[in-house]
């Protein structure tokens, strides 16, 4: 969701804080724009299995240099509340997509339209320009505040199965110049 360019994950002691024990290795990947947040998962859980034996090899022949953390660049990551999924089309349209690819696939990013709430499963940045919330396409791209859109590519209706948005729009409500507001 902060649009960072990378993350990764760290072999630490454990200690009785939350992440706070010394620590030993740290390894590192790149993220991508289209990379969601399950993705990013499934990329982490590989290394750390590909990583695993030799940080346990290393411990248990005492090779591992544990480091102590510096506290003062250390931040705590709330919990994620599910209104935070709500979609502001004020924004600009990478901190849309940033929002869709990391709270992918729960709790999810989303917009109402008409009492009706409808998660963003995929999307992509377009170049579409329209008042911010307003579908500029038949295709349901949404324009965004910075002359820039949001292309949605599959969507889930609540309650509904996903749908890749050639099929959602066959039988959808929202049209070209329909406008999604912010409330």
């Amino acid at each position: 969701m902060n649009l960072d360019t990378e993350t990764g994950i760290s072999v630490m002691k454990i200690e009785e804080k939350l992440d706070s024990g010394p620590v030993s290795n740290v390894y590192k990947i790149k993220l991508h724009n289209n990379d969601n947040a399950q993705e990013v998962s499934e990329k982490l859980s590989n290394l750390a299995a590909e990583k695993i034996l030799d940080n346990i090899d290393d411990i248990l022949e005492d090779k591992a240099k544990f480091v102590n953390q510096d506290h003062t660049k250390a931040s705590y990551a709330k919990k994620i509340d599910k209104n935070e999924g709500k979609i502001n089309w004020n924004d600009e349209a990478k901190i849309i997509i940033g929002k869709i690819n990391g709270l992918f696939p729960i709790p999810g990013a989303f917009f109402n339209f008409h009492g009706e709430r409808y998660k963003i499963l995929k999307a992509e940045i377009g170049n579409g320009i329209g008042q911010a919330g307003e579908v500029i396409s038949d295709k349901l791209e949404v324009a965004c505040n910075n002359n820039k859109s949001i292309k949605i590519i599959e969507i889930q209706r609540q309650g509904k199965k996903p749908q890749k948005i050639g099929e959602f729009m066959l039988g959808s409500q929202i049209k070209k110049g329909s406008i999604i507001s912010n409330v």
